[in-house]
């Protein structure tokens, strides 16, 4: 007797779905849903937390640094995006940027290793000669990082991490 109700009920939804999809016109998000089954999407996002994460971190690069440090922000990107410290921390991304800046600015190495980085990056992505820091001389006129330049700009993105994360 259960079994011939579970049959029957079994019937009538899929005759309800059958007249539901009749009517819905066909779309790539149908396709995939159909394809992913029922209750597949149910209380988790697609994206994953790492990608999450990484996107938050890249967001708010570009909203603090601009379009003047493309460079600088695909390199600080990089380095955080692989950190291990992202992977142990992915509820708090913004948290394991600031601390990435701070660690940069604590170091007068790391923060050289940067400017290099970028600057090399700068090179590639516009096909010139990067104008690398040299210690004892002054930086290049037409240099768009320099240490004291990035210096400036980490410091400026540390304040509006500090006042981000605080609001948080």
């Amino acid at each position: 007797m259960r079994d011939e109700q579970s049959k029957r009920r079994a019937e009538r939804d899929a005759e309800l779905e059958r007249e539901v999809r009749k009517e819905r016109p066909f779309s790539l998000s149908e396709a995939i849903g159909r394809l992913a089954g029922p209750g597949s999407m149910k209380g988790e996002s697609p994206v994953t937390r790492t990608r999450q994460a990484e996107a938050m971190i890249g967001d708010c690069l570009q909203s603090c640094l601009g379009s003047g440090c493309g460079s600088l922000r695909i390199v600080m990107l990089r380095h955080v995006v692989g950190s291990e410290v992202l992977l142990s921390n992915l509820d708090r991304p913004l948290v394991v940027l600031a601390g990435y800046v701070q660690r940069v600015l604590g170091s007068e190495y790391q923060l050289k290793e940067l400017v290099r980085e970028t600057d090399f990056e700068w090179g590639r992505v516009y096909g010139e000669r990067p104008y690398f820091d040299r210690d004892g001389c002054s930086p290049h006129p037409d240099d768009p990082y320099t240490v004291e330049s990035v210096r400036g700009t980490l410091s400026h993105l540390i304040e509006k991490l500090s006042e981000t994360i605080g609001t948080r």
